[in-house]
């Protein structure tokens, strides 16, 4: 049930963020130097808004893998959940460390 409420509540939320990062993206090209422009392009380069976007996608589409396995027959449903859980928490861990190291320093 978890990972049916997830996966439901992270597809919401991805289409508010990557909309969001849409709208903000284009502030980015401005040549204005508004308050308005200013505070657009700093929340596009908003590391807890990137951070949670690479999150949610990591865990919607590995969960989503895990659904349509289940759809075609695999029965061991919670050794998938425990290797999509981990994977994910992996790859975001890497993806942290990366982003970190390279992005923000």
């Amino acid at each position: 049930m978890f990972v049916w409420m997830f996966h439901r509540i992270s597809g919401a939320a991805l289409i508010f963020l990557l909309a969001f990062q849409l709208l903000t993206g284009f502030f980015q090209a401005s040549t204005s130097n508004s308050t308005l422009v200013k505070t657009m392009a700093d929340l596009h380069r908003h590391a807890l808004a990137n951070c949670l976007m690479v999150f949610l996608v990591v865990f919607h589409a590995l969960y989503g893998v895990r659904t349509i396995l289940l759809d075609l027959g695999v029965g061991r449903e919670k050794l998938l959940f425990w290797v999509c859980t981990v994977l994910g928490s992996v790859l975001f861990l890497v993806f942290l460390v990366l982003f970190f190291a390279l992005v923000r320093a």
